[in-house]
């Protein structure tokens, strides 16, 4: 199943697929190395430390390749006044206003705003444009949004 990004989501993966191909890699080799130096492997715990960080960061460039592999970028289209993964929206509760970024389900970041397309939030605002309303459920009780700006 292809994973959806957008095109700073993808961009940002790839960057970090580089760190940990490079530097990442490095300090590692370097660390298992330096530990190797100390003589006996069976209780030296710096080269057990290397060895298992070199594992993680081995396990994490092969997720990273395959989400890179299976991704599809999503383009938002220029003209479009309608909710799409790339947008930005904001929304008025009440008085309160708030922005959301349609993102790709893994560049979800709350604190800065990035929601899902497939969350039952990002989802309810797919499709919409600027006026209309949205009502979601939510486990206080219904709250209701109106869309003041599509970009």
């Amino acid at each position: 199943m292809s994973k959806i990004f957008t095109k700073e989501g993808q961009k940002k993966l790839i960057e970090e697929l580089e760190d940990r191909k490079g530097r990442v890699r490095q300090e590692i080799a370097q660390s298992i190395k330096e530990a190797k130096e100390q003589g006996d492997l069976s209780e030296n715990a710096e080269y057990s430390e290397a060895k298992r960080n070199q594992n993680e960061n081995e396990s994490r460039i092969g997720e990273i390749e395959a989400l890179l592999k299976d991704s599809v970028v999503a383009t938002k289209h220029r003209k479009s006044d309608y909710v799409e993964i790339g947008s930005e929206l904001t929304v008025k509760i009440g008085a309160k206003q708030m922005t959301f970024h349609i993102v790709g389900s893994n560049e979800v970041d709350p604190a800065q705003g990035k929601i899902s397309h497939e969350s039952p939030l990002g989802a309810a605002f797919m499709g919409k444009k600027k006026g209309d309303k949205v009502e979601i459920q939510a486990p206080a009780g219904k709250i209701k949004y109106e869309i003041v700006s599509v970009a």
